[in-house]
């Protein structure tokens, strides 16, 4: 019996199931809302009709890549470019193929990683079609990744590639991790943050969270191994599953994290006129 790439119609999240899956791990998951009329999975041929891929140049050699209309909760697909090649980190939640041929056509991806299952996106497609040698998650969050094979589990520290790293961060997931672009300045925070923009795009507001939908804080603990992971680290924009944003600044992160740990955490934004 043949495996087959399923999405749920909810949250968008990839499943190699050899029949519609009986669940989503991700809707099921205190993080995430369930589906208001019961389950809805569909195949990979289905979402491929009538969706168009979609990118942009965000930051000189940092490009997303969206499908359109949107799948599940929405995903970019970030491509670096190092000099070892181009890098994939977090997916969209499906690639055209005008956005495989563009990917082919720039040179392929060298490796694809991941900061948590909220960003994995299309991963497994990727992995099908470009077959880089490496596939780097978190080796805590391992249980999230049936739809594809991860080549590389990572531990609290590792090297992507030149002047990318990941750091494991923890909190919003145990194996939850963030990208360093040292060069850039950029910081690939996952959903370590969650950054509020204004109508014409510009940063507004910042939150941590362990369940955004669900309002559910971050606890101390988890709050100050995040704060003292990011005082490492300098960089002036940051980029979720979502969005690029610009500027955020470390200590205006810090200073979120500051706020935190001074009572009681929650997980709605605060004004970054506030952090600043």
């Amino acid at each position: 019996m043949t495996l087959r790439p399923y999405s749920c119609g909810s949250c968008g999240h990839w499943q190699r199931w050899f029949a519609p899956p009986p669940a989503c791990p991700v809707c099921t998951d205190v993080r995430n809302a369930l589906p208001d009329d019961g389950w809805d999975f569909t195949l990979d041929t289905d979402v491929a009709r009538g969706r168009t891929g979609r990118w942009a140049e965000v930051a000189d050699g940092v490009s997303g890549y969206w499908c359109e209309p949107q799948l599940g909760l929405g995903t970019t697909g970030w491509v670096i470019e190092t000099d070892d090649g181009p890098v994939g980190w977090e997916a969209a939640g499906y690639y055209p193929p005008e956005s495989i041929a563009r990917l082919r056509e720039r040179g392929g991806l060298v490796a694809l990683g991941s900061s948590h299952v909220h960003g994995y996106g299309a991963l497994w497609q990727l992995q099908d079609e470009l077959d880089p040698e490496v596939l780097a998650v978190n080796v805590h969050d391992l249980g999230w990744t049936k739809a594809f094979r991860v080549t590389w589990p990572t531990d609290d520290r590792h090297e992507l590639a030149p002047g990318l790293t990941m750091h494991r961060s923890g909190g919003h997931f145990p194996g939850h991790c963030v990208l360093h672009d040292s060069r850039r300045g950029i910081l690939f925070v996952g959903d370590l943050l969650k950054v509020d923009l204004t109508d014409d795009g510009r940063p507004a507001g910042l939150s941590c969270h362990k369940a955004y939908h669900a309002q559910i804080p971050l606890s101390h603990d988890e709050i100050r191994a995040s704060r003292a992971l990011v005082e490492q680290l300098d960089f002036d924009a940051v980029a979720t599953p979502f969005e690029f944003a610009a500027p955020v600044s470390s200590k205006q992160v810090i200073a979120l994290f500051d706020r935190q740990l001074a009572g009681r955490p929650v997980a709605g934004p605060v004004p970054l006129e506030e952090l600043s």
